[in-house]
């Protein structure tokens, strides 16, 4: 059985001090690809590994999502952050289970959304759930890290204190590293940088203007970019099999 003891340690190790870029692969050749290119990390992306099975974002199933996470920890000898969008669970406990088996994947971190159905969890339970989170790396003995998103802008809460709330709350309850994917503005992202410091952020690239050494003179640790490299390899597919269907007789 492979050990991921080095990816893990040389993860935590990046989210110390500086800013890297945490690209998002969509398969083993895309992981590859990445490290080839350079980048000291990788993290999946839900919605990406969704697409290579024909379904949207939020269809991929937990065992899904496993085999996807099994098969990108070895591709690569890079630490591997999962997309583990709500945890697959409702309940507190079942996110615990559901941890205990990503882990086991080979995973260096693991982010949790408090995402539910069109909404999001009470803060209260959303708490409950990543301290379960929690618990289950701890019971692991595996230095995880646990990253707390809140989908708040994702959900057309545009609200810089709601999102502080909530994410000064997560890291109270044992997050590593804290996201509010769909933050953009730079004086929401230094305000959210100032409120969980010590703790590390990760902002989501959305749109040509972010770029990262402007997000790193804010105090952003990492920057991914979620579903954005697969969706930009699928046009280029489309394009390619538009030009040819147009060649059929």
């Amino acid at each position: 059985m492979k050990d991921f003891t080095a990816q893990r340690a040389a993860f935590r190790t990046l989210h110390a001090d500086g800013c890297f870029i945490l690209p998002n692969p969509w398969d083993a050749g895309s992981a590859r690809r990445l490290k080839k290119l350079g980048f000291k990390a990788l993290a999946s992306s839900s919605s990406a590994a969704a697409w290579t099975l024909g379904l949207r974002d939020h269809e991929i199933t937990l065992e899904q999502i496993l085999d996807h996470l099994t098969r990108l920890c070895a591709a690569t000898d890079l630490p591997v952050n999962a997309d583990f969008e709500s945890g697959f669970a409702d309940t507190p406990e079942g996110v615990a289970v559901n941890v205990t088996r990503a882990i086991k994947t080979g995973i260096s971190g693991l982010s949790i959304e408090d995402q539910w159905n069109d909404g999001l969890y009470p803060l209260d339970f959303a708490v409950e759930r990543l301290a379960a989170a929690r618990r289950a790396i701890d019971a692991s003995g595996q230095d995880v890290m646990l990253v707390a998103r809140t989908e708040a802008y994702l959900n057309g809460i545009d609200n810089v204190d709601f999102v502080i709330e909530r994410l000064t709350a997560f890291a109270k309850a044992g997050a590593d590293c804290l996201f509010a994917p769909g933050m953009s503005d730079p004086d929401e992202i230094a305000a959210t940088v100032k409120a969980v410091a010590p703790k590390p952020v990760n902002v989501l690239i959305m749109n040509a203007d972010m770029r990262v050494a402007n997000l790193a003179a804010l105090g952003v640790r990492r920057v991914s970019v979620g579903g954005a490299l697969a969706a930009a390899a699928w046009r280029g597919f489309d394009a390619a099999a538009a030009a040819l269907a147009e060649q059929l007789v």
